[in-house]
């Protein structure tokens, strides 16, 4: 079995219950992250969840926040802007965008539950290079917006 390559990230707790997220399981690509705070969001209503954590990314990573999905099944709550990007130059608090997509039952969050996960990905930098016809780079498979179907 192979070893994933580690990648050392800077964490700091910026409110005294914050959890610093951990794997689940060996080879996991997300990382669960935690509310600290209690949070009631009304129907449609969407909230910035606390998660009592700053990073410091290196250059050319970011953390992809996206929804949890045994959350998103078993409840109303969306990750609004999904899948979220906190950039290598962020020192905020880390915070999650959710959304209550039911439109009569309010939904609580309960200080310490797992709200949404983080991946930490590589970013390379664009360079661009002007051509004056893409067509004639490559193949054109055609289609798109739905030209495949339903």
């Amino acid at each position: 079995m192979s070893v994933a390559e580690k990648v050392k990230i800077m964490v700091e707790r910026c409110h005294p219950e914050a959890r610093i997220p951990d794997y689940a399981h060996p080879g996991d690509a997300g990382m669960d992250l935690y509310a600290v705070e209690e949070e009631i969001i009304g129907p449609g209503k969407t909230v910035l969840v606390r998660t009592g954590l700053k990073v410091a990314l290196p250059v050319g990573y970011e953390l992809q926040v996206r929804p949890r999905s045994g959350l998103s099944l078993k409840s109303p709550l969306r990750i609004a802007n999904s899948p979220g990007t906190i950039d290598a130059g962020y020192r905020d608090e880390v915070c999650v965008i959710v959304h209550n997509s039911s439109s009569e039952e309010e939904y609580r969050i309960k200080k310490g539950d797992r709200i949404a996960q983080i991946v930490l990905q590589k970013v390379p930098t664009i360079e661009w290079v002007p051509v004056e016809n893409v067509a004639e780079i490559g193949q054109n498979r055609g289609g798109g917006f739905g030209s495949s179907g339903r």
